[in-house]
């Protein structure tokens, strides 16, 4: 009898880690590298799965999704894309599947869906980025809007960045002035174009001196030698958590659970870290760069209310900059 239970134990077991296997399909707005990376870890965890990934930022990837929906072919198993506005917006549409087995104790409740239909991996805010030729160090968001900083301040544009929006949406929220604080940024000439790849080069040649940007660009790029520094502001920080999620069309659901069990383990947290990113999971440590975790004040953001009021914050965001 006892041989025969131990048998029926191990035979469960095989089964049990078995059971994530086959392909698995994921559509990511990470970078190149860190997509390539993040698939290699799972697949020598979870050797039987072969991960096939399609990468392009995230609004890009929703409109790829939403017209094989529209087709009637959804082709991803799971999303792991830059914010929790979007993945609110395909949660009411009844597109993610909730995970509620998913081992989220050791994690802030703010970074996980109640419904458990999504999960924040990582913590990428935004602050302020200056050229080491700046007339001045910022510390505060009001110091953009110094007569010093007239015309040198560059910034990504909400109405074509997803991460830019949820700033926006964070700072005027949070600030004292609102929207006032962007009106006085228009009258410095601050200029509002492109996405953050696009402050970086401004700032690091000199074009500008100031920028609001995704920390970890300007840190790399201050690790290669660029004459940048990037700076918390003391009111605190915007961020984006580049959520992961099941489709609720998931062909292999096992591996997609699978997926999702790596990316918040200690393991896949320490990923994140190495890879010049905030885990989400504050045991897994910071990575070359930042400051404590202590001293990163992250504002506030309802994801909800934002996803209700996008057309009115881009219409708003245009007639305050003038665009």
């Amino acid at each position: 009898m006892r041989i025969l239970l131990s048998a029926l134990l191990f035979a469960a077991g095989v089964a049990q880690v078995s059971a994530a296997e086959g392909k698995l399909v994921l559509y990511t707005s990470q970078p190149n590298t860190d997509a390539q990376q993040t698939a290699d870890a799972f697949m020598a965890k979870n050797p039987g799965v072969t991960v096939e990934w399609v990468r392009d930022g995230t609004p890009k990837i929703l409109s790829k999704l939403q017209a094989e929906i529209e087709a009637g072919q959804p082709q991803p198993d799971v999303l792991l894309i830059a914010d929790v506005v979007t993945m609110e917006g395909l949660k009411a549409q009844g597109r993610l599947m909730a995970y509620p087995e998913a081992d989220v104790a050791a994690f802030d409740a703010g970074l996980v869906d109640k419904d458990k239909t999504y999960f924040s991996t990582k913590l990428i805010t935004t602050g302020i980025v200056y050229n080491t030729k700046a007339p001045f160090v910022p510390a505060s968001w009001e110091d953009l809007a110094k007569p010093e900083a007239k015309n040198l301040i560059a910034m990504p544009s909400p109405l074509t960045s997803g991460a830019a929006m949820i700033h926006t949406v964070t700072l005027t929220g949070n600030l004292a002035g609102g929207w006032d604080f962007y009106k006085q940024l228009a009258e410095n000439g601050a200029v509002a174009a492109g996405g953050n790849g696009d402050v970086l080069k401004a700032v690091s040649g000199g074009d500008k001196l100031f920028g609001m940007i995704v920390d970890y660009m300007p840190i790399r790029e201050k690790a290669k030698g660029a004459p940048v520094e990037f700076v918390f502001p003391k009111e605190g920080v915007s961020a984006v958590t580049e959520p992961v999620a099941i489709l609720s069309t998931a062909k292999n659901v096992e591996a997609a659970k699978a997926f999702i069990d790596f990316i918040l383990s200690e393991k896949g947290q320490k990923l994140a870290a190495s890879q010049g990113y905030i885990p989400a999971l504050a045991s897994a440590g910071l990575p070359a760069g930042y400051p404590e975790r202590s001293a990163i004040k992250v504002l506030g953001y309802d994801a909800a209310a934002a996803l209700a009021n996008d057309a009115a914050n881009k219409e708003k965001f245009s007639e305050v900059m003038g665009q």
